[in-house]
């Protein structure tokens, strides 16, 4: 079952990395993408559209930072907690039970 999970695997692997590379030799012509002020950048469609990929790609990772940290730190003052609360509970459980009993 694992053998045919990871050839599976593989042959999806293939299909995507064929498909981009089809996809690089179908969009080699030069494309001019004009910025402000006359500037230009002339390069192949393809390096054009995966710049412009990677660059959504940074800029939406970017924006969830600010989420992740404050996920982060309510994790830290959860477990913070938590080791408080268990430190508390185990140095005044032996002393509260009675020695006689």
């Amino acid at each position: 079952m694992k053998q045919i999970l990871w050839l599976l695997k593989w042959i999806l692997k293939a299909a995507i990395f064929f498909t981009l590379f089809a996809f690089a030799l179908n969009n080699q012509q030069d494309t001019t993408v004009h910025f402000f002020f006359g500037t230009q950048w002339r390069a192949p469609q393809v390096l054009v559209v995966l710049t412009a990929f990677a660059l959504g790609v940074v800029v939406g990772a970017l924006g969830m930072v600010p989420r992740w940290w404050r996920h982060r730190r309510a994790v830290n003052q959860v477990t913070l907690t938590a080791i408080s609360a268990e430190s508390d509970r185990s140095q005044t459980t032996p002393s509260a039970v009675p020695h006689g009993l």
